[in-house]
Parts: structure tokens; C-alpha cells; sequence
């Protein structure tokens, strides 16, 4: 009988350990979109919790409004003082504050900038004002003075007023008397041309001055012709044109009119300019009538 054949035995394989773990996955199916959330609040308390608090937002802002209107009328904020600065000639601080300060309503907090700088802006010889808070009950005040370059003068119904131009060539209300003694010069023109006959009162004045001549009036027609009065008591029918072409006229007549003084040894009373190729004179003492003998009967 044949005997078995021994053989060995063969070592076992264990499958690996990643393969032989088993890995489960578990889908979840989507939440359908109509399907509400567990968690979700009716929408009537929904609306109940938004109301709640926008009526705690609003009762917190009504206090802190009260909170700071009663802050701001303390009597700490009432104003204590004005400062009033700047190059003042015309008015004094005294007459500025009497004029003015009554007009101020309010307190650091409340005053109204605008209606404070309209209220020192009404005081006579100011042409404007800077109002400022000043922490935490006082106001400064910077004040611009017109200065007065010449007079206004306007005729009415009732006669003729005066009133002043500034620098600026704006025309303001104030005491005419306060500038008897300083020699201004008058403008009288066309409403809201003062700017414009200021400039030309400038550069006449410049051509003038070379014959040693001072204007007393310029004038400005409504059909916009000039003519100018001067310290000799000349009067000068100047024209219409540019203001060139004016200017042109004037410094033609200087230059060339000393001639004419010179040889009759008398000044001028009246000249015309508005002459193309010359300008007409009438010197004082000087006629051109003929003589009755003189008179040609041929």
C-alpha cells in the first residue's frame, strides 16, 4: 500500500486590510423644497418678533432724541459771549453789537449760522460776515467793511438820491455825511451798471490825471453814451463805443487840447468828442460869433 506523500503545508493569505474593510455610504435624499423646516416659526410670530423690535429701535431713538434735546438747552450752552474781529473803520464793536446781537436767536447748539451772519450783515458799512461757533458758548465774528470809492446818484420820482460804491463796485446804503470830507467822485448811470462805470471811472481817471485833472462825475446816458464832469469844471462829451474807443477819444483830446489853451490863454468849459476826425471847444471868454461888419453881403 503506498504511503501518502508528506507535503507542506502552505502559509494562509489574509486578504489586505484595505480591501477587506467594507465601506458604506448612505445617500441621503434631497429635502423637498416645499417640505418646510422643522424648526421654522409660524409666520404670524415671525412678524411679531420683527415688530417687537423695530418698536424697541424706535423707543430707543426717541430717548436718545430727548436725551439730546435736553442736553442741548442746558443753560451751560446759552451764549455767553460774542468776539467780534476785524478792520473796522466805519463801525465800532459797541454799535455793531447794539445793531446786531438782539437779532441772534438760540444757543451754541440751536443759533441759525446763516440768519446770524444776515443779522450782523444788516449793520451799516458791513458788507459781509463770517459767523463761527467757538466751544462751548461763544460765536466769533469776522466783519468786512465797504469802503466807500465813490458816490451814487439816481434820480426818481421824488428828486435825486445818494446813495455809496464800493471797491467792489456794489452800491450799498449808509450816512452819505460820513464821507463829505473825502472827496469821492460821483457815478450816475443805468441800474446795475456801477461795476461797469467803477472800471471806466479807473482808467479815466488815469488819462485825466496826465493834465492834471481830477474826475468829479461820470455819466452814463441809457443810450450808453459817457460823459464826465471835471474838478475844473470842464465837461466832456465823450460818446458811445467801446470802451477802447472811449478811452481812445479821451487820450487824444489830453494830449492835444493844452495846445489850444495855451494859445488863448483860457481854459476849457465844454468839449465835444463825438466828432469823427476832431472834437468841438468852448474855452471860457472865447466866442466865434463874426462881427456884424465882417459879414460878406455879396
Amino acid at each position: 500500500m503506498r504511503s501518502p506523500r508528506w507535503q507542506e503545508p502552505h502559509p494562509l493569505r489574509l486578504p489586505d486590510a484595505r480591501l477587506a474593510m467594507a465601506t458604506t455610504t448612505t445617500i441621503i435624499p434631497p429635502r423637498s423644497a416645499s417640505r418646510p423646516a422643522r424648526d421654522a416659526l409660524p409666520a404670524d410670530v415671525r412678524w411679531m418678533r420683527l415688530t417687537a423690535n423695530g418698536l424697541y429701535v424706535l423707543a430707543a431713538l426717541v430717548f436718545v432724541g430727548l436725551s439730546l434735546h435736553l442736553l442741548t438747552r442746558q443753560p451751560v450752552f446759552a451764549l455767553r459771549s460774542i468776539h467780534i474781529e476785524g478792520d473796522l473803520t466805519r463801525n465800532s464793536v459797541a454799535t455793531i453789537r447794539v445793531n446786531a446781537v438782539p437779532q441772534l436767536r438760540g444757543n451754541f447748539f440751536t443759533i441759525d449760522l446763516q440768519a446770524a451772519r444776515r443779522a450782523f450783515e444788516t449793520v451799516p458799512w458791513v458788507r459781509h460776515a463770517v459767523v463761527q461757533r467757538v466751544w462751548p458758548n461763544r460765536l466769533a465774528v469776522r466783519i468786512e467793511e465797504h469802503r466807500p470809492v465813490a458816490l451814487w446818484r439816481e434820480a426818481d420820482g421824488n428828486g435825486t438820491t445818494e446813495r455809496l460804491v464800493n471797491a467792489q463796485g456794489e452800491v450799498f446804503e449808509a450816512n452819505v455825511g460820513d464821507v463829505e470830507g473825502d472827496s469821492l467822485p460821483t457815478l450816475q448811470g443805468p441800474e446795475d451798471s456801477s461795476a461797469a462805470m467803477l472800471s471806466m471811472l479807473r482808467r479815466l481817471q488815469t488819462v485825466f490825471a496826465r493834465q492834471g485833472s481830477h474826475i468829479d462825475t461820470l455819466r452814463l446816458s441809457r443810450r450808453a453814451s459817457w460823459a464826465v464832469e471835471l474838478d475844473t469844471g470842464a465837461k466832456v462829451e465823450l460818446g458811445r463805443g467801446s470802451d477802447d474807443e472811449v478811452l481812445a477819444r479821451a487820450d487824444r483830446f489830453v494830449a492835444t487840447v493844452t495846445q489850444m489853451t495855451q494859445l488863448f490863454q483860457a481854459p476849457v468849459l465844454y468839449a465835444d468828442l463825438r466828432h469823427r476826425d476832431g472834437y468841438a471847444l468852448r474855452l471860457q471868454g472865447i466866442t466865434t460869433v463874426v462881427a456884424p461888419g465882417a459879414v460878406n453881403r455879396n
